[in-house]
């Protein structure tokens, strides 16, 4: 599995449709070396804080926008 490092500078848009939520990002990707270290191999995601912030409450509002289009049935 190739492990991958991904820095997150900017959220651009974030939509939905039919079930899948797409984020558009400006990111820094490289891949990186596997570790040692006992943790599982994977690729790591960081963002600042303020960015952190932006993406939750982007998710947030998207999620409660796709929960109200729902039939009272499925809620």
């Amino acid at each position: 599995m190739k492990t991958f490092s991904i820095e997150l500078q900017r959220i651009k848009a974030l939509t939905d449709s039919h079930g899948m939520v797409r984020v558009r990002v400006d990111a820094l990707v490289q891949t990186s070396p596997g570790r040692d270290d006992g943790e599982d191999p994977g690729s790591v995601l960081s963002l600042s804080v303020e960015n952190a912030r932006v993406l939750f409450q982007l998710l947030k509002t998207q999620l409660t926008q796709i929960d109200a289009r729902k039939a009272r049935s499925q809620r």
